[in-house]
């Protein structure tokens, strides 16, 4: 078997988030070397302390947990509590962790874990704002040159925005650092709303995960009953989206996903349209290309590889 790939996991956790560190958590394919908290979906106090319940949920321990910034580069901080409730983690009652959290600050492990790792080993999964991965690539110019790529959940195009008309939250959250990430030349792909959208926890999926009967499948059962709540209400669907397990989806399956390269641009000056992502899908623009934007996913493929993987844990 190959050697597991080394990922960071740049989280803000929210239930989503925890679907997807357990299924990185529970794949021996990938071997997670560090999770950096961010603020987003609740602040920084709460994510890096949901980061920590849900190494402790999975087993693990032993994973190493970073707290990172806790607020955007320029803009004040917006959080979501109305979607993921006021702890982020709505749903189950999942203990106080007692695994500890790092003494490093995340953009301090970045610079450092990726300066030393062998160049192009590394994969990045930013599931929040990319303000802990801006910051480090702002510090340290030589890492774009030595991470692998980076695999993230945000922007919209055809699905248009989520927290705004236009943009998308992760990206809206901090724009000023989605700008810095896709100007670094770092490979990057990413997974939109336009994927995610196709991949809605129906009560048939929850029930199968509820179903695997472990401490692991009630608890993503129960989160993702209090999640999809907010979105079944928003959009009329059975179930809501699974955004950010789609990033860890990938690495492991990425023939579940298809999608074009394209340049990918942020908005940063109108408040009308802040975060925008502008993806030039059609190639009418001369910009360069400097992202694999992901359009389609196969749906039932990727629930019977997350159930599968839950089931291990």
């Amino acid at each position: 078997m190959a050697a597991a790939k080394k990922i960071i996991i740049d989280t803000d956790p929210g239930q989503d988030d925890a679907v997807a560190i357990l299924l990185a958590l529970a794949s021996p394919e990938l071997d997670v070397i560090g999770i950096t908290a961010v603020a987003g979906n609740v602040p920084l106090a709460l994510t890096q302390l949901n980061a920590r319940k849900i190494c402790e949920l999975a087993g693990r321990p032993e994973t190493k947990v970073f707290s990172g910034a806790f607020r955007p580069m320029v803009r004040p901080l917006v959080t979501a509590e109305e979607v993921h409730g006021k702890t982020g983690l709505d749903g189950p009652d999942l203990p106080e962790p007692q695994m500890p959290l790092q003494a490093a600050h995340a953009v301090d492990f970045l610079v450092e874990t990726l300066l030393a790792e062998e160049a192009g080993t590394v994969t990045l999964c930013p599931l929040g704002p990319l303000t802990n991965i801006a910051l480090a690539l702002v510090r340290e110019p030589r890492l774009a040159h030595r991470i692998e790529r980076i695999v993230l959940m945000g922007g919209g195009y055809f699905e248009q925005g989520n927290v705004t008309p236009s943009a998308e939250f992760n990206i809206y959250v901090d724009p000023h650092a989605a700008d810095v990430v896709l100007k670094s030349g770092v490979p990057i792909v990413m997974m939109p709303l336009d994927v995610t959208h196709k991949a809605l926890t129906t009560s048939a999926r929850v029930k199968a995960i509820r179903d695997l009967g472990t401490r692991v499948g009630v608890a993503v059962a129960e989160m993702l009953q209090f999640f999809e709540r907010f979105d079944e209400a928003k959009y009329g669907t059975d179930g809501g989206p699974l955004h950010d397990p789609c990033v860890i989806a990938y690495l492991l399956k990425p023939e579940l996903f298809s999608g074009r390269e394209c340049n990918v641009a942020v908005e940063l000056a109108s408040e009308l349209t802040m975060g925008t992502t502008v993806v030039d899908w059609w190639g009418v623009t001369k910009r360069p290309k400097n992202a694999l934007y992901i359009r389609d996913i196969d749906h039932d493929g990727f629930f019977a590889l997350l159930t599968e993987r839950l089931a291990l844990l």
